[in-house]
């Protein structure tokens, strides 16, 4: 944890990874942030102690660096890093639908890089991340960013060809969630009920439910099942979620957002 680590484009999932580091015992003296507005970057330093830099001193002073601009922005930050950084530094994009050669014919030869899909319950540190090693990236380097990443939840290490299906299942995950609640608690409203307990009621099922799926072990089917009564009132709305292609409807969605990673992986912008 002595080692400088650099965060570059330091927006919330950026800031989040900043504050668990420092909760999990990094120091911030070692801790190094970019951001695109001065304000930005003395507001990281006033909240959290860590030290703006510019992009190329980040390259000449940081052992790792955590790129964290937008996938249409990377092309650029790489052109201004690589004049700078020599070929030992560690470099963890966090980058959706880019992959690590993206980077490797960008940077000097022999450059480590480490793929990382996170997403936003890095806000809450119960993120899910998603790890995968570049050609040159060692043991050593995966650890290194699991390590980074373990501060704000969980991490998974996949092949790369699998980061694209991982992008569509967790990467974009919590906004599916987000819209079943949303529609839930528009029918919970239907049903009669106020928008907060019906808000409140839904949150809570969801809490409830991702804690039996995380600790008892069960198949969802089993869980599922556990619900549902014969003749009951769970079985009636289960139907009515089939005869709607509900679940056709998932698979569709989540194919759409692993091929929309692809593109991203291919340059392509619309």
């Amino acid at each position: 944890m002595s080692q400088k680590v650099a965060v570059l484009g330091t927006g919330k999932i950026g800031e989040a990874l900043l504050s668990g580091m420092i909760r999990a015992g990094w120091a911030p003296a070692d801790l190094l942030v970019t951001a695109r507005r001065p304000e930005r970057a003395e507001e990281l330093r006033a909240r959290h102690g860590v030290t703006p830099v510019t992009n190329p001193e980040a390259a000449k002073t940081a052992d790792t660096l955590i790129l964290t601009v937008k996938p249409q922005d990377m092309g650029a930050l790489l052109d201004e890093l690589a004049p700078h950084l020599p070929a030992d530094r560690l470099v963890i994009s966090g980058a959706a639908g880019i992959p690590t050669s993206f980077f490797e014919e960008r940077l000097a030869t022999g450059t480590p890089v480490v793929r990382v899909m996170t997403n936003t319950p890095a806000l809450v540190d119960e993120a899910m991340s998603v790890i995968s090693a570049g050609t040159h990236a060692t043991e050593a380097h995966v650890a290194h960013a699991e390590e980074i990443f373990g501060a704000v939840g969980k991490t998974l290490r996949v092949p790369e060809s699998q980061q694209d299906a991982c992008t569509a299942l967790s990467g974009s995950g919590p906004a599916y969630f987000f819209y079943l609640v949303e529609a839930m608690t528009d029918a919970g409203i239907l049903l009669g009920l106020p928008r907060d307990k019906a808000h409140e009621l839904i949150v809570q099922s969801a809490i409830g439910a991702a804690v039996m799926l995380r600790d008892s072990g069960e198949h969802p089917v089993k869980l599922r099942e556990n619900v549902t009564s014969p003749a009951g009132t769970t079985i009636n709305a289960i139907r009515e979620l089939e005869n709607h292609g509900v679940r056709a409807a998932l698979i569709a969605a989540l194919e759409a957002a692993r091929d929309r990673s692809r593109e991203l992986a291919s340059g392509k912008k619309d």
